[in-house]
């Protein structure tokens, strides 16, 4: 099942998409915080809301499924292979953390999220000059807990999304630490619905980016280097997971900090990212004076 939040005749709504992906069925259920509603009430056990008549895509204007989580992201740093080693070449060279002990878990506020289609705004040259992009599944939560172990992982799990980790990398670099140069305003598009679980493996997809038409990020995510429910269980280890709860997984080798010299973002670049069986996040980059 996919689940969009949109927005309708300057309404908005929560609704399940149709098997033909042309159209959605809105749910009876409270859209203020998005699908927030429907996956707590999932959690519960209860049933799914009552469809109304369909409503073509073309006439919507999606939503992030979540617009505005109800706390930070949960996000996984360097989780492939060989998007470690890209960086390990680059300026984060002189980091001396290994990926092969635990996974590397940072946030970004829930005001850096935008829709599937939305402006990404950049910040500026007096603030960053090194917008970098990074194509990321992520995990939704849907029973939440605390102290989840491997094994009953995927029980929590809801469904997937797809988000791109926009990052600032010389405020990432000038803080020595990721929250900062990862939290700005609008820097972290979502969508362009959630599939749930029942109806994608995570675990056996493939996440693909592209800048301006040219295909930068391609990977598998059975090359991931902590798997989703090792992720599941070290998000929760004394910390309570909740239902619409986050968690990134991580990107693929391919950013733009990783290439020789680096390519930044700049003001009209569209980053596109598409994850098989889950859709496509489109992007525009606009310059702050633009």
């Amino acid at each position: 099942m996919r689940i969009a939040t949109f927005e309708h005749q300057g309404t908005r709504q929560v609704g399940r998409v149709s098997s033909d992906g042309q159209a959605v069925e809105p749910l009876a259920i409270d859209a203020t915080h998005g699908a927030q509603s429907l996956i707590q009430a999932s959690a519960a056990g209860a049933p799914l809301p009552a469809a109304g008549g369909r409503i073509a895509l073309s006439e919507v204007r999606l939503l992030a499924p979540l617009p505005r989580p109800r706390r930070n992201l949960f996000c996984v740093g360097r989780n492939y292979h060989a998007h470690a080693k890209e960086l390990r070449d680059s300026v984060f060279k002189d980091n001396t953390k290994t990926v092969d002990g635990w996974p590397i878990v940072f946030t970004k506020v829930p005001e850096t999220v935008v829709g599937p289609a939305d402006v990404v705004q950049l910040p500026g040259a007096a603030i960053s000059e090194q917008i970098d992009y990074e194509a990321e599944l992520t995990l939704v939560i849907g029973r939440g807990g605390r102290n989840i172990a491997r094994a009953d992982a995927l029980q929590h799990l809801y469904g997937y999304t797809i988000v791109n980790d926009v990052t600032a990398r010389d405020v990432q670099m000038r803080h020595a630490q990721w929250d900062l140069g990862k939290s700005f305003d609008t820097f972290c598009p979502m969508g362009p619905w959630i599939v749930t679980a029942d109806e994608l493996d995570g675990s056996r997809t493939r996440v693909r980016c592209w800048v301006n038409g040219e295909l930068r990020q391609d990977a598998q995510t059975s090359d991931l280097i902590f798997d989703i429910p090792t992720l599941i269980e070290t998000c929760s280890r004394g910390i309570t997971l909740h239902p619409g709860d986050l968690i990134a997984t991580g990107t693929a080798a391919g950013v733009g900090m990783g290439m020789n010299p680096p390519r930044w973002l700049k003001h009209g670049d569209v980053v596109r990212i598409e994850i098989d069986g889950l859709g496509v996040l489109e992007n525009r980059f606009v310059g702050e004076t633009s």
